[in-house]
C-alpha cells in the first residue's frame, strides 16, 4: 500500500475506511474490556450500567472499577504510540521507540527512589501513592535531558541520540536493579509491579490527569504533520525545502518525551507499544503524517486494551501485568524487524 499514490481520491477513501475500521474495533474492545472480569457482564448489561440503568452492582463494577481501567489503558496506548511515531520519523529509524531515549528507565528510577525515600520502617508509605506519577515523570524528564545533553555536546545526529539513549537506559536499569536488591521486599514488589506495566489499579483521577496531559499535546501534534512529511527527505533536501532540521527534530523529540513520560507515570513500563503501533500504521495507512499519526494512536490504544483483556483472562483468576503481554507480542516483532533490516542491508 505504500506504493499507492498518496494524493489519489481512491487512496484517501481507503485510508478513511481503515481508520473507521480501527475506531469500530477500539469501541468493541472498550465494551469487551468493561464486561470482562471476575464476573462477566454482557454488552447489554454494560450499556445499561454506563447510562446509570440496570442493577446497582453492575453500575459500581462498570463505572467505578472497569471503565477507568479500560480508558486508562486506551489513553496510555495512544500516548506511547504517538511517541513512537514521532521518534521513528525524527530519527528515520524504524527501531526507535520511547525506551531508547531513556524515558521509561528514567521513570523507573524515579518510582523506585520514591518508594525508597518515602517508606517507613514498617514498609508503609509515609505519603500518598498518588505522588508516584510525579516521581516517575521527574525521573523520565531528568534521564531524557541527560540523553539530549550528551547528544548535543557530541554534536551528534539521530543515531548518536539512539546510542546515548540505549547507554543511559542501561545505566538507569542498573540503578533500579541495585535499589530493588538493597530495598525491603515490600518496596521491591511495588517497584516490580510498576516496572512490568499495569493498569489494574486505575482510578478516575488517573484517567482525568492523563486525559488532560494528552489534550495539552494536541495543539503541538496538529502542527507537526507537515514537518514530519519533510522528514521523509534526507537532511540536506529537507533543509532545502525550508525546514529547520535541528530545531524541528528537537521539537518532535520533546513531544515524544512528554507523551512517554505522561503515559508511564500512570501505567508503568508497558513495552513495545511505541515500536509496533507506528509500524502497523505505516503498513496500512502509508507515510503521510496525518493518517499515520491517527492510525498509530488508534492502534496503540487497541494494543494496550487488547493486552489488558488477555492479561485478565489467560491465567484467570490470576492477572498478568499488561506489560508482560505487550512484551510477549513485541519482542518477537522487534526481532523480526531487526532480522529483516539486516537482510535488506546485506
Amino acid at each position: 500500500m505504500n506504493g499507492a499514490n498518496p494524493d489519489s481520491d481512491g487512496w484517501w477513501l481507503v485510508r478513511s475506511g481503515f481508520i473507521a475500521g480501527l475506531v469500530v474495533l477500539l469501541s468493541l474492545l472498550l465494551l469487551l474490556a468493561v464486561g470482562v472480569g471476575s464476573s462477566w457482564l454482557s454488552p447489554e448489561r454494560v450499556l445499561h450500567a454506563l447510562v446509570g440503568a440496570g442493577e446497582r452492582m453492575d453500575q459500581v463494577i462498570v463505572q467505578t472499577l472497569r471503565l477507568p481501567r479500560a480508558l486508562l489503558a486506551a489513553q496510555a496506548g495512544i500516548c506511547l504510540a504517538l511517541a513512537g511515531a514521532l521518534l521513528q520519523r525524527a530519527t528515520r529509524n524504524p527501531l526507535a521507540s520511547p525506551s531508547v531515549v531513556g524515558v521509561v528507565d528514567g521513570a523507573a528510577v524515579g518510582v523506585v527512589l520514591f518508594l525508597w525515600l518515602f517508606s517507613n520502617e514498617a514498609n508503609a508509605l509515609t505519603v500518598s501513592i498518588h505522588f508516584q506519577p510525579l516521581a516517575a515523570a521527574a525521573g523520565a524528564v531528568v534521564f531524557a535531558a541527560i540523553v539530549g545533553l550528551l547528544t548535543w555536546l557530541d554534536d551528534g545526529g539521530p543515531m548518536r541520540l539512539i546510542i546515548y539513549g540505549v547507554a543511559i537506559a542501561a545505566l538507569a536499569s542498573a540503578i533500579v536493579t541495585l535499589l530493588i536488591i538493597l530495598g525491603p521486599v515490600f518496596r521491591a514488589s511495588q517497584a516490580l509491579i510498576w516496572l512490568a506495566g499495569s493498569v489494574h489499579q486505575a482510578h478516575w483521577d488517573d484517567v482525568v490527569s492523563l486525559a488532560i496531559l494528552l489534550a495539552m499535546s494536541l495543539p503541538f501534534l496538529a502542527l507537526v504533520p507537515r514537518v514530519m512529511d519533510q522528514f521523509l527527505l534526507d537532511d540536506d533536501t529537507a533543509a532545502a525545502t525550508g525546514l529547520a532540521v535541528g530545531a524541528m527534530r528537537a521539537l518532535l523529540l520533546l513531544i515524544a518525551v512528554y507523551l512517554t513520560a505522561s503515559a508511564v507515570s500512570f501505567v508503568g513500563g508497558i513495552a513495545f507499544v511505541g515500536l509496533i503501533a507506528p509500524h502497523v500504521a505505516r503498513l496500512i495507512l502509508g507515510q503521510n503524517a496525518g493518517p499515520y499519526l491517527i492510525g498509530s494512536a488508534l492502534i496503540g490504544a487497541i494494543i494496550v486494551l487488547a493486552s489488558d483483556i488477555v492479561a485478565r483472562l489467560i491465567l484467570a483468576p490470576l492477572e498478568l501485568p499488561t506489560g508482560a503481554v505487550t512484551a510477549l507480542i513485541g519482542a518477537p516483532y522487534f526481532l523480526f524487524i531487526l532480522i529483516r533490516r539486516g537482510r535488506s542491508h546485506a
